[in-house]
């Protein structure tokens, strides 16, 4: 479930982190290129659909959330298939970080009296406290909060220690780029509603996932390079393996990643009834393995070609 983060859960992880991607436009000119560059490639770089009929375009770009410093992926197909689109479709769209923050936090509070710390088997605390210490959290800084918190926070500080955020992000440089162009931008989702995902889960499945993290965090640096370095390459399968079919809760997997993929696939769907080119970026882990938008399509009778 750890893996969900970087594909899930990271816009939020940033509001917690008290992230914000600028509001600035990038004020460099925009490509140009016409669709007719966009040629059929073979893992030239991190993978790109299309999905089309006579009147309609639909890309479908994989992305991680946050990113470090330094990572260039916008060139080629992407960047041709980018320019050759009249809008920016993303999970979410920016709004006020601050508020946004404010809610979350709200929302995660535990009932008054409540603690953390309490709801864990002797086994799970100590190795909770421990990955407190080694991340030099206060003990008593997570205690009022619910698990889904609490894993979101343990899991974020050791990216950000490395560097990473939403502005390097591929949603934040794409927001920017499509500022510039004054292109429309447009959210499937609201902050709001994938807050409340994780808020609505089940007690027992948010200490599963706190767990899992707890679990997995000496191992968290290696195992998010790994992801990144699947995704630069194009590699839809390593992406499936190392961030879907680790997933061993079904109901965590269903709310945060098939759903979601389920309803993205109806909003195509009808889209593809309206003429244009519309450039959909979301993250790699929903256009990879079992359950993703893809295969949803096809349940609707629509194909995707990969073109990059």
């Amino acid at each position: 479930m750890l893996k969900l983060l970087i594909r899930t859960g990271a816009r939020l992880a940033a509001l917690l982190a008290a992230f914000a991607v600028p509001a600035s436009a990038d004020t460099s000119e925009p490509d140009t290129q016409p669709i007719e560059s966009i040629q059929i490639v073979e893992r030239a770089g991190p993978a790109l659909w299309l999905v089309g009929d006579e009147d309609t375009t639909i890309y479908l770009f994989g992305t991680v959330h946050a990113l470090p410093p330094g990572v260039e992926w916008f060139e080629g197909n992407i960047a041709n298939a980018f320019a050759a689109s009249d809008s920016l479709v993303t999970e979410v769209v920016n709004k006020d970080d601050t508020a946004m923050a404010g809610q979350m936090i709200k929302l995660a509070m535990l009932p008054e009296g409540a603690n953390l710390r309490d709801q864990l088997s002797p086994e799970q605390r100590a190795a909770y406290d421990k990955a407190l210490a080694d991340l030099a959290i206060p003990p008593a800084m997570l205690d009022r909060f619910e698990p889904w918190y609490a894993a979101m926070a343990l899991s974020t500080l050791p990216l950000m220690k490395q560097g990473y955020s939403p502005e390097n992000g591929v949603e934040g440089q794409l927001d920017k780029k499509a500022s510039a162009r004054k292109m429309p931008h447009q959210g499937l989702e609201t902050v709001e509603y994938q807050i409340g995902l994780f808020d609505g889960l089940p007690a027992d499945v948010q200490q599963r996932y706190l767990g899992e993290v707890i679990e997995q965090l000496p191992t968290i640096r290696e195992d998010i390079a790994a992801i990144i370095a699947a995704w630069k390459s194009g590699d839809a399968e390593e992406l499936a393996r190392l961030m879907n079919f680790g997933d061993s809760d079904p109901v965590f997997a269903e709310t945060l990643l098939t759903g979601r993929n389920k309803a993205w696939a109806e909003w195509i769907d009808e889209r593809m009834d309206k003429p244009g080119t519309v450039f959909v970026a979301v993250g790699a882990g929903h256009l990879a393995g079992k359950g993703s938008v893809q295969e949803q399509l096809a349940k609707r009778g629509i194909g995707t070609a990969r073109v990059q």
